[in-house]
């Protein structure tokens, strides 16, 4: 196939939106079937929670950003195995401590809290974690980019366009209202009534119980009213 007329050759938006698309996927599947061992483990009973970052559709946006950052800040330029896992550790423990620091912070709210875990950082990340992190960034540099980017590029170019561009309208809209609620859910905790017909419709239908259902790991923490 001529590189012009290559779907999403290189590292573009649009290689970077499916990757962001497909990582997010994945995320959410491996943190549910991850969630179902664990439970079975300490409960010995088969559970199947939802485990996701927006309401509609099996989306976890932090494996997404992970995998877009690992793609651009490591396989810009060609780096060693130790250079590669170093980095992707560094990258994965600053983007999961700032991804926490930023959820309490502007929703006052956690999804995971490692303070009682062997060499934490403020409960944010860990040490192990981030080894973790690397290792996932060597297998995913080294292995599944190269894979998943011949096989994107392969994909028909105006058909894909066509269809990456209907994936991103729907994937903004489901970003605007499921953040859009658990920010009016951040205002209905600190006893804000709703002032606009935005804020009525979140709390009509995107009630607490609503967002219980979606994000079964995420805890509301105090906060000054």
């Amino acid at each position: 196939m001529d590189k012009e007329k290559k779907f999403a050759s290189g590292i573009c938006f649009h290689k970077l939106f499916w990757i962001f698309l497909l990582g997010s996927i994945f995320g959410a599947y491996y943190e549910q079937i991850l969630n179902v061992f664990i439970h079975y483990h300490y409960h010995h009973e088969l559970v199947w929670q939802l485990r996701r970052g927006v309401i509609y559709g099996p989306i976890s946006p932090v494996y997404g950003a992970g995998a877009v950052l690992f793609t651009v800040l490591l396989l810009s330029k060609p780096k060693s195995n130790f250079k590669t896992f170093l980095e992707g550790a560094l990258i994965g423990g600053v983007f999961e401590y700032g991804i926490s620091f930023l959820q309490e912070t502007f929703l006052h709210t956690v999804s995971w809290d490692y303070s009682d875990a062997f060499l934490n950082i403020n409960g944010r990340t860990t040490i192990p974690y981030m080894i973790v992190w690397g290792l996932l960034a060597l297998l995913f540099a080294k292995i599944v980019y190269p894979a998943l980017s011949s096989v994107i590029e392969y994909f028909p170019r105006k058909f894909a366009v066509i269809f990456t561009n209907i994936c991103l309208v729907l994937l903004v809209l489901d970003f605007t209202v499921s953040w859009g609620a658990l920010f009016r859910q951040m205002l209905r905790v600190k006893g804000y009534a709703p002032i606009t017909f935005v804020g009525e419709f979140f709390d009509r239908y995107y009630g607490d119980e609503v967002l219980r259902k979606y994000y079964t790991n995420m805890k509301l923490i105090e906060v000054k009213k």
